[in-house]
């Protein structure tokens, strides 16, 4: 049951991050010809990533929502109405009008659906991660808990892939009626989710913990009063890496297309590839926690997220695709550093009673101020700066600096947090490697 348990998460979170990231793409490559094409090329790509961090601002809400009842009620049945809700808005993006056909109205329903697409989403990750390291041995968390989150490099890998080959196949009508395949691809996918995550039992913490007789009435309240250091120290590891991260899936495709003139096969191959470096990745750097801990594994994460931005841009800025990939590649796998480790990590921060809430709540929103804003900022960046790239390598640098302070915050303040946060398992010894790995 752990095996099927974080394989049920990997591929639930798998088709979940299809949905949301198949936008991401779409918005870098199509919805500022098909959804703003009112407006300049430039405008319309700066629009096309604001619609994209509605999903993001609406995540909290989300997690707020997903996690009351997750903590009340159990992971797995709140899992499928998040697959249900994320899937099923997806599915009707593909079927839309265009703004050359209803105007403003076009984008206006766009927009909405992604409101909705980041609530359910919202209550997607942290129930996803709870399943996968709740169910695993203290000495595995690690492990079976970067499972999990192996389902966002891989709905990247597949949202990617069904783009470059929806973009082959159609050609020229890619922008007339193409672009909405992959959209409507999520109804079939929807189908697989559900009859997976039907099959795993619920979390045996949870049922450990007294299930839902013995459920806390307000869970967001509790971890708000008991463990709000720890919440706000999730939100500042994970808002570096979601701007890193979200700058490399999304943006970089529209940089690549419209400052550098490369074609988006090209750009798209760099997202493929290096989505499947970073699983394999992410599955390195998870066991190595296990090992040498938490701590010392995601510093030399944030290490690389803040000295890599740089770097990053000068590969890209040669505009030759050799390159261009290779800095592509090595940023989703030193991304993974901080990547793999982080399910257990933020399981482990909080007690398991109003764990759903605590960890929702902390990816969420660092989700929402770091990969929410990053492409939208990205661009305006890059058009007041006149197509400089420093300005964003610089952006992502001030992001990573926030994920190795929040990350040595806890690494220095873990003997007090333990002491105020009674009850939470960074006291037991399974989690103390996130307090003393380093």
């Amino acid at each position: 049951m752990v095996r099927k348990a974080a394989s049920g998460s990997a591929v639930g979170n798998a088709i979940e991050a299809y949905d949301f990231q198949i936008y991401g793409v779409a918005s870098a490559l199509v919805f500022s010809q098909v959804f703003f094409s009112n407006v300049p090329t430039s405008v319309g790509i700066i629009l096309s990533f604001a619609s994209l961090a509605v999903g993001f601002l609406a995540r909290p809400f989300g997690a707020i929502i997903f996690g009351h009842f997750g903590d009340r009620m159990g992971r797995k049945k709140l899992l499928i109405i998040s697959l249900l809700g994320a899937g099923g808005c997806t599915t009707v993006m593909g079927l839309l009008p265009t703004h050359a056909q209803v105007g403003v109205l076009a984008p206006i329903l766009l927009t909405f659906l992604r409101l909705l697409q980041g609530i359910f989403h919202g209550g997607e990750q942290g129930g996803a991660v709870l399943m996968a390291v709740e169910h695993a041995p203290a000495h595995r968390r690690g492990w079976y808990g970067s499972w999990a989150f192996l389902g966002n490099p891989g709905g990247t890998l597949l949202a990617a892939g069904v783009m470059s080959i929806t973009i082959a196949a159609t050609g020229d009508s890619f922008l007339d009626w193409g672009w909405r395949i992959p959209f409507l691809i999520s109804f079939v996918l929807l189908g697989v989710g559900l009859v997976i995550r039907a099959t795993v039992s619920e979390s045996p913490e949870f049922e450990k913990a007294g299930g839902t007789a013995h459920a806390v009435k307000a869970p967001l309240k509790e971890v708000l009063k008991n463990s709000w250091r720890l919440v706000l120290s999730a939100i500042g590891v994970n808002l570096g890496f979601n701007a890193f991260i979200w700058v490399l899936l999304s943006y970089s495709l529209a940089y690549g297309t419209e400052y550098l003139g490369l074609t988006r096969e090209i750009m798209l191959r760099g997202t493929l590839i290096g989505a499947v470096a970073m699983m394999m990745s992410m599955l390195f750097f998870a066991r190595l926690s296990d090992s040498l801990g938490r701590m010392t594994v995601m510093i030399g994460g944030a290490l690389f997220i803040a000295c890599y931005p740089f770097a990053l841009f000068a590969f890209m800025d040669t505009a030759d695709p050799t390159w261009v990939l290779t800095g592509m590649i090595i940023g989703f796998i030193g991304a993974s550093a901080l990547f793999g480790p982080l399910a257990a990590f933020l399981v482990e921060l909080f007690p398991t009673k109003v764990a759903y809430s605590g960890v929702s709540l902390g990816y969420a929103v660092g989700a929402v101020l770091g990969g929410g804003f990053a492409p939208f900022v990205a661009s305006l960046l890059m058009q007041a700066t006149d197509g400089n790239s420093w300005s964003v390598s610089l952006y992502l640098t001030i992001g990573g600096i926030i994920t190795l302070t929040s990350l040595l915050y806890l690494r220095q303040t873990s003997a007090s947090s333990r002491r105020l946060e009674q009850g939470s398992p960074m006291a037991a010894p399974a989690a103390s490697k996130v307090s003393h790995g380093a």
